[in-house]
């Protein structure tokens, strides 16, 4: 019987193949784009789940309350995690972890830069990252000791085995030896790093980390064996105040989350966990289902549209003996066995693109072949097509009545019609979200990307001091102005597109003593303002004509506002214990990426004594502005200014338009993702409204002849044939819009700064909708208004 019903399956569909591929090509796209994403759903699931002490890993967060506000930070005092593993017996061990750098290190006469950050002596303790050479124990346990990856160890040793004790010159200024090897991270690890440093190496690089007023590295702690991780937050959630006794007014609440569930649900939002990339992983789990959907009602409308030509089949099977239950089971055994040659070709489709999906979102997926979980997802997604593909025309099918199909009588009723019309209008309802989330999505990338930040990011790279550089950025500076290439040059903390050092530490008249406020704040040379090409409100750029400057403060609006000065130039603010006057007022820029208002912040200028206190461990950069259109010639100049000053050292730049584009590199992949799954959306939706126009000119095909007979216009034939098709597009626009619009408007939130979802979005997403269901229709119109009258009405 099986063996009947599976021939019966193959011979229809070489009978009709036409209708064969255009199901199974729809359903194959719809089966690959899902499978895509369910790879990259499941990778994202897996980020940090590595670990063998996984369930007992957890983040530290601090929640704190500037005036009238409350926020949160993955940020925490340098002091915090041996403090918690001192005073709570249930921890077992903690560690910091700080920002990720890009260093140089040198062993003999080769010299390599690498990313990396410094942790504490416990920290491969606690997580699961092999080491090949070395022991846990040793690996962090001195401020001379450097844990390093496979690839550094083969890249200056030979191997991980000979790294072992072995001397490495970081920055050409500090020399560590190498007490342990770790594998390569694995993709799945969210905090990426080459090294790792020592922690009180770290703290004696920068002083601020001893100070319990400012927060910068992470804190991950692990829990002893039967810790409740509720209770244990209760009781930390007030442990800061004990250590704040220089400034009542700072409160923190301090809080707990798995470490594995940080990656996926990391944005806060008033002050505690709402979100993250886990919006992302809903998003395209949800476009996944879109598309299967949509792959699917074109199967079930094009197989309940040719169902009168399988009729008298259908009555010989029910006059024979068989049973409803025989019938929906032969019809569901069909459209599984088109799921399964849709799969097939899907698992094609998958291997050809995935490639080029993995350049796409950055990450390293394989088809899994060798695991049980991927073929039973492929099973899942194979029958969840073939049974919803299969069940209604089945159960449309087995319901008809035997006499009135044999006698002739057997026509097809208006429900079938009206169901047909309702999944085209779904159909389009999909796709026209998907249109219309794409165009909002990709206005959104587009307006973070070009607006004005509030200084001018053309024509404008980061140098990383680094090396000799550190000593001699006097001599860089005035080379670097020589050239008549490069227009200004200064230096500051970090990069202006990402400031993230924040501080409570701030002190000045008429302030509140009961008021809590946070400042960013970054060391800056010289010639900041004109470098940036910031706009200043009052007073001046800091000067060498004035030498009380190295004590003074450059501030922004957001600042002066908190600070409620009526003329604040030459009135005092105290930053960290030091007094100093207010030489400038900057207009507001944007130094964080859009998704953040602007802050306060307060710039001051660096100590010109203490050269290496803006290590390139703390991200000091040279800020260099080139001349318009000589960008080239300014590299070269540079280039060849950093090898006669730090020949030690490979040239390294980055360009600040590119920096900041960083930033929104998740929006970027939503933004092509999304292009691309709504063009697959609107392509299967069309290869079935291919399908049912094929279908409607084969039923009409008599009355278009006779009415071509009649004298009736082309223009006439061509709306009777797409008219309805049209009226059924509008209808899914005006169910998608409002839907869309809500969609949208939800996803904008997370910007601070955002596009405006404006009427013509919705109106070009309805033409285009309109355009392309006409186009596809209008092929196979033409087609049929031009038929054969003799033959057509013959009925051949």
């Amino acid at each position: 019987m099986i063996k009947n019903h599976f021939l019966i399956a193959i011979r229809n569909l070489w009978k009709h193949k036409g209708f064969s591929v255009i199901n199974i090509a729809g359903l194959a796209l719809g089966i690959a784009c899902s499978l895509l994403i369910l790879l990259w759903v499941q990778d994202e699931s897996e980020v940090d789940g590595f670990h063998k002490n996984n369930t007992q890993l957890y983040s530290v967060y601090l929640r704190y309350f500037p005036e009238g506000k409350t926020e949160a930070s993955y940020s925490t005092p340098g002091l915090l995690p041996e403090e918690l593993q001192q005073t709570m017996p249930e921890v077992e061990l903690a560690s910091g972890l700080a920002w990720t750098t890009n260093n140089s290190f040198t062993v003999g006469d080769k010299v390599l830069k690498e990313d990396g950050s410094a942790a504490s002596p416990g920290f491969f303790r606690m997580f699961s990252y092999p080491l090949l050479a070395g022991n846990a124990a040793e690996a962090l346990k001195t401020p001379e000791s450097i844990a390093i990856s496979r690839k550094m160890a083969t890249a200056f040793f030979g191997s991980p085995e000979l790294a072992i004790d072995k001397t490495i010159r970081y920055d050409n200024r500090e020399n560590f030896t190498v007490k342990a090897v770790f594998e390569d991270l694995p993709a799945q690890a969210s905090e990426k790093f080459d090294f790792l440093l020592n922690w009180e190496f770290l703290k004696k690089e920068n002083e601020w980390l001893t100070d319990w007023n400012s927060n910068g590295p992470k804190t991950f702690l692990q829990l002893r064996a039967g810790t409740d991780p509720e209770l244990l937050e209760k009781k930390l959630l007030h442990f800061l105040d004990a250590y704040n006794k220089e400034n009542k007014t700072m409160r923190y609440e301090m809080g707990l989350q798995r470490f594995d569930a940080q990656y996926l649900h990391g944005h806060f939002e008033n002050g505690y966990l709402h979100g993250g990339r886990i919006e992302y992983v809903r998003l395209f789990s949800l476009v996944a289902v879109f598309i299967l959907l949509i792959a699917c009602i074109n199967f079930m409308n094009l197989t309940t549209a040719r169902s009168m030509n399988r009729l008298k089949e259908i009555g010989i099977r029910k006059a024979m003996g068989a049973v409803r239950w025989q019938l929906i089971r032969q019809f569901v055994g069909e459209a599984i066995i088109v799921a399964v040659l849709a799969a097939i070709l899907a698992i094609f489709i998958v291997w050809i693109t995935l490639p080029a999906f993995n350049g796409l979102t950055g990450k390293a997926i394989v088809l899994p072949f060798g695991h049980p979980v991927f073929w039973l997802m492929l099973l899942g997604l194979t029958l969840f097509s073939g049974i919803l593909s299969g069940s209604y025309p089945a159960l449309f099918l087995s319901a008809c009545n035997a006499i009135e199909v044999l006698k002739g009588t057997m026509k097809s009723g208006a429900g079938s019609l009206w169901l047909r019309k309702g999944l085209v209008v779904f159909q389009f309802v999909l796709s026209i979200i998907l249109i219309i989330s794409t165009i909002l999505i990709s206005r959104q990338v587009q307006y973070v990307q070009h607006t004005n930040l509030g200084f001018d990011r053309e024509n404008l790279i980061y140098v990383p001091l680094e090396g000799d550089l550190i000593a001699r950025q006097e001599v860089l500076r005035q080379a670097a102005l020589r050239s008549p290439y490069i227009s200004g040059v200064s230096k500051m903390m970090g990069n202006p597109t990402n400031l993230k050092a924040r501080t409570s530490g701030v002190d000045w008249e008429g302030r509140n003593p009961g008021s809590i406020n946070y400042f960013t704040h970054s060391l800056v040379g010289y010639d900041f303002i004109k470098t940036l090409q910031l706009e200043i409100s009052q007073g001046r750029d800091f000067s060498r004509n004035f030498a009380t400057d190295s004590s003074a403060y450059i501030i922004n609006e957001a600042a002066l506002k908190i600070l409620n000065y009526k003329e604040p130039i030459g009135r005092y603010l105290t930053f960290w214990g030091k007094k100093g006057p207010i030489v400038g007022v900057l207009r507001n820029f944007h130094f964080q990426s859009l998704h953040n208002n602007i802050q306060p912040l307060i710039l001051r200028l660096e100590p010109a004594a203490k050269t290496g206190f803006l290590s390139a461990f703390t991200g000091n950069t040279f800020l260099v502005r080139t001349r318009p259109g000589k960008t080239k010639e300014a590299l070269a100049s540079l280039e060849q200014l950093c090898k006669e000053l730090n020949p030690k050292f490979p040239f390294s730049y980055q360009f600040a338009d590119e920096e900041y584009a960083h930033l929104y590199k998740s929006e970027q992949v939503t933004d092509r993702l999304s292009v691309i799954f709504a063009v697959l959306a609107i392509f299967i939706s069309c290869l079935g409204l291919l399908g049912l126009s094929i279908f409607t000119a084969e039923q009409k095909a008599k009355e278009i002849s006779i009415r071509k007979v009649m004298g009736a216009s082309t223009a006439s034939l061509f709306g009777l044939l797409s008219t309805d098709f049209m009226i059924l597009v509008g209808i899914a626009f005006l169910i998608a819009a409002p839907i869309a619009w809500w969609a949208m408007h939800q996803w904008l939130q997370q910007f601070a700064y955002k596009t405006d979802i404006s009427w013509w979005i919705f109106g070009l997403s309805g033409l285009l909708a309109v355009l392309i269901a006409l186009s596809t229709v209008s092929f196979q119109a033409i087609r049929a208004i031009n038929i054969n009258l003799i033959k057509s009405l013959r009925g051949e």
